[in-house]
């Protein structure tokens, strides 16, 4: 766990648009040690989904990336295409939010998954096909052996996404990306698909990067949690280190809007953070959760750099971690 499989440097996402450039990453900086989990917390369009897709150099025509994701020290974003995909799939794999727009409809399940192998491991059909079974049933998909004689659309939305879990998992590879991939699953074939996650960090010391909205899960399985709002990393910290004291005022948000059981029927609000997201293509001047923060005073209209404190914890605030614990609301800007 100490090997150094992941290094992303200053990861920039730009997309342009007829209505301008939108800055969907910015500064973007981590490492991934092998076996090692790292959970990707924020709103939707905060930019984890397509720095996920940056990573996998699978950008819109219209994006771009700048910046270094060393993967084994081999700068992925300065490859050519063939290059990328010798290792997509074997290498580095992912679990799609959608798993439609990663299964052929017009080609059966079993020939899809058979593919992979076939052209990733060398594997006869024959051979191919047993393990696709054998992946089919790991992540709960009953009768496995009828189901490779099936159509996408034949499957329903849970099982579709187990056929892309399995189909990510066939080549055992060192670095998955997880975009949501629990999202259409019962409770406990989400369990039973965690577990297996677990399996395969403990068995072949596999890398995740588990993009998710579900804190639950984060908590479960992550080592260490990247909280980003409108592009941009908040905080960054060990997963029991930002759930037990979170030090950035979008962070505190986050968790505070987890739903608690313990709440009696009606006598609390479901907890929310004021106002939207920003728009990406005007992003606000400074801090860009400043519009929303009921802690931000003057210096938060001017940028926060991402700083290091406790060690190896980062975040991008102006307050002191004393100051945020204490901030009241006669500091606020109206």
């Amino acid at each position: 766990m100490t090997s150094t499989l992941l290094q992303v440097e200053s990861l920039n996402v730009r997309f342009a648009t007829p209505e301008g450039e939108v800055a969907a990453v910015s500064d973007l900086s981590f490492t991934l040690a092998a076996g090692e989990s790292l959970g990707m917390v924020g709103e939707s369009g905060s930019g984890k989904s397509q720095t996920a897709f940056a990573l996998m150099g699978l950008l819109a025509k219209n994006g771009r990336a700048s910046g270094a994701v060393r993967y084994c020290g081999v700068n992925l974003l300065s490859l050519t295409e063939a290059q990328l995909n010798e290792r997509r799939g074997a290498e580095i794999a992912m679990i799609y939010q959608d798993p439609m727009t990663s299964l052929n409809p017009y080609l059966k399940v079993g020939d899809q998954l058979t593919e992979v192998l076939r052209f990733h491991k060398g594997l006869d059909r024959k051979a191919a096909f047993a393990e696709s079974v054998r992946l089919l049933d790991a992540v709960k998909i009953a009768e496995s052996t009828k189901r490779m004689g099936m159509y996408p659309h034949e499957l329903s939305g849970g099982m579709r996404q187990r056929v892309v879990i399995a189909m990510a998992l066939l080549c055992r590879p060192k670095l998955l990306i997880a975009d949501e991939p629990t999202t259409a699953l019962d409770v406990t074939v989400q369990a039973q698909i965690l577990k297996l996650l677990a399996d395969l960090r403990r068995d072949f010391q596999t890398a995740i990067i588990m993009i998710t909205h579900d804190l639950g899960v984060v908590a479960g399985v992550c080592d260490k949690v990247l909280v980003m709002y409108a592009g941009r990393v908040m905080e960054q910290a060990l997963v029991d280190d930002l759930f037990g004291s979170p030090s950035h005022p979008y962070t505190k948000g986050l968790l505070h809007a987890v739903p608690q059981m313990h709440h009696q029927h009606g006598a609390d609000r479901l907890a929310t953070i004021p106002g939207n997201p920003p728009n990406l293509l005007a992003l606000p001047p400074g801090c860009p959760f400043a519009p929303r923060c009921v802690e931000r005073f003057e210096a938060c209209l001017k940028p926060a750099p991402l700083q290091t404190f406790d060690g190896a914890r980062q975040r991008a605030c102006h307050r002191s971690v004393a100051e945020i614990a204490k901030a009241g609301a006669s500091e606020v800007i109206a």
